[in-house]
């Protein structure tokens, strides 16, 4: 039996005459590509693609078999579409796995939004760093992870697919205005665990030295309490100053590269339709975040 996401590979390989090409349009890697080829040429006993040069091209029968999945995949689309409009988005349900920022700045607002276009869907969240959020989604635990990378921590390639959603900026939190990172060089500092303290530490080391963590929290209202008292400076992230700012504390935006801010998923697409709303929802939502001034 011909599987669609085969043939939509096939489709995609044909119309740009490239494995690479059609890995980018479906967020696949280049081995993944490859690999539903030759899955689709088993299926159908005959042989699809041969290599020229450093490409491929399609055989007789390949060229024949993407012509109609063109058609097929184009029918599948409409009967999903006119489905969905008789029916609408009255049910499903999708899990969330977030950290602790996205958690209280962008996934309530989503959660709304979701709740008042989409009121028969149900959305279940759990509390989760991204390392654990990625072995959920993996395991099948939860539909869409939201993660965090910084310029230095390489993407996720093959099995996950992202959607950027936004630009997350550092801050310098100090208990005074104007502050640089070179006027803590002998300061005591507030960091979180090992996993969290990384942006903190590599700022620092491109200022020219080691921070001296002396407290160690991941609450982002312990760390600024703990910065207006006077027992230390900290590294922040925007949207942590954006849900909740401790008054007496002062926050300088660094010139560091921001962290990006990922919605992953797993799998093959299209999304189930309740995951595709809130992926949707999401992008929405973040394009509309104000930003710490």
């Amino acid at each position: 039996m011909l599987n669609p996401t085969h043939l939509r590979v096939l489709e995609a390989v044909a119309r740009h005459g490239s494995v690479t090409e059609a890995a980018k349009e479906l967020h696949y890697s280049q081995p993944s590509v490859s690999h539903h080829l030759r899955r689709l040429e088993a299926a159908t006993g005959a042989r699809l693609v041969q290599p020229v040069g450093r490409g491929i091209r399609l055989t007789p029968e390949g060229e024949l078999l993407a012509g109609r999945a063109a058609e097929i995949l184009g029918r599948m689309e409409a009967a999903s579409a006119e489905l969905a409009a008789h029916v609408g988005l009255r049910a499903g349900r999708v899990r969330l796995a977030g950290f602790q920022t996205v958690l209280s700045s962008i996934v309530p607002k989503a959660a709304a939004e979701l709740a008042r276009t989409h009121p028969g869907v149900e959305l279940n969240l759990m509390d989760a760093h991204p390392v654990e959020g990625l072995a959920m989604l993996r395991s099948g635990r939860v539909d869409i992870a939201l993660i965090f990378r910084h310029a230095d921590t390489p993407l996720e390639a093959g099995e996950f697919r992202l959607v950027h959603l936004l630009d997350d900026p550092l801050y310098l939190v100090s208990d005074r205005p104007g502050q640089r990172l070179e006027d803590h060089r002998d300061s005591a500092w507030v960091g979180g665990c090992e996993r969290c303290r990384t942006a903190t530490v590599a700022a620092c080391a491109r200022a020219g030295f080691s921070p001296r963590i002396a407290h160690f929290c991941d609450d982002t209202v312990i760390s600024q309490s703990l910065v207006a008292a006077g027992m230390g400076v900290a590294v922040l992230n925007g949207l942590a100053l954006q849900v909740h700012q401790v008054p007496g504390v002062h926050a300088t935006r660094l010139d560091e590269s921001p962290r990006r801010i990922y919605a992953a998923t797993y799998g093959d697409p299209p999304d189930p339709p309740a995951t595709a709303a809130l992926l949707e929802i999401l992008e929405n939502v973040a394009a509309r975040l104000d930003r710490p001034s």
